[in-house]
């Protein structure tokens, strides 16, 4: 278990205000970051993340042999986040998995301003046995503060450049960032137990 995980917190709660108990719009979750909470807004849902404390940390030459490219800036919170002057070097980047392994961070997470949206990004976690996450909840608890201050704004449009992508909705309240975004069905299936 890790300490936060969007994908699991969003389809548990996907499941149950559309499976379990059809007119719930709040689900609170208890996890090892505290309690996570989900709303149901429309076709959007809103999960509320503690934010992480990003600290402006050196970049080293570990960091641009295992990613590949010369990132502008280097801050880390659980995760290491780094910031590229374009989005075509995130959208293009081929970091090194086995080289990501030994610099600091749990997760890489590298991010550019967007031409459609505020911001892309992509999040990698071969530590975890995860080459590239599609859409990481927790990275944009490391990405969404920083854009927000940055771009001086209450709200920002996300988009993770994974193969798969998606699109996060992204605002600050405090210390906690709320996250929405759209949940698909994926399978439904009966587990028998002998």
């Amino acid at each position: 278990e890790i300490d936060l995980c969007g994908h699991a917190t969003l389809a548990s709660a996907y499941v149950i205000m559309n499976y379990v108990e059809a007119d719930l719009k709040t689900v609170t979750f208890s996890t090892m970051s505290g309690d996570l909470i989900v709303n149901k807004k429309g076709d959007l849902y809103e999960l509320d993340f503690p934010a992480y404390d990003l600290k402006p940390v050196e970049i080293t030459d570990a960091m641009v042999d295992a990613m590949g490219a010369r990132p502008t800036e280097a801050y880390m919170g659980r995760d290491l986040l780094c910031l590229f002057d374009d989005e075509k070097t995130v959208r293009e980047l081929k970091p090194d998995m086995d080289k990501l392994k030994a610099i600091d961070g749990l997760l890489l997470h590298v991010t550019a301003a967007g031409k459609d949206v505020d911001c892309v990004s992509r999040s990698f976690a071969p530590k975890l046995n995860i080459i590239e996450d599609p859409v990481c909840g927790s990275g944009h608890c490391h990405i969404a503060p920083y854009w927000i201050n940055k771009l001086d704004k209450d709200s920002i449009v996300a988009y993770q450049a994974s193969r798969r992508g998606g699109t996060l909705y992204c605002t600050m309240d405090g210390d906690r960032v709320k996250l929405s975004g759209k949940a698909a069905l994926y399978s439904v299936a009966d587990i028998n137990i002998g």
